[in-house]
């Protein structure tokens, strides 16, 4: 079990660094989801099940939802002018 959270772990660090380093906005937001489906991974292995089920429908779901949202959004207001 802990070799499967040492790579978690890593995997955290990984997708981190390509969500900051990423030269298109849509990259950097499918890794922050990612980012954060792996957060609830690691959340339910520090026995956590309450603060990983709250990670996943808010974090991964309602804020990957409104940064797609508002990325297509603010595309559609610039191709306007």
């Amino acid at each position: 079990m802990q070799i499967i959270e040492i790579i978690v772990g890593f995997a955290l660090l990984i997708f981190a660094f390509m969500a900051i380093e990423s030269k298109k906005i849509i990259n950097s937001i499918i890794y922050l989801s990612i980012l954060s489906m792996l957060s609830v991974v690691s959340f339910v292995f520090m026995k956590a099940p309450d603060v990983a089920i709250t990670e996943a429908v808010i974090g991964s779901g309602l804020v990957t939802a409104v940064f797609i949202f508002t990325l297509f959004s603010l595309k559609k207001a610039g191709d306007k002018k």
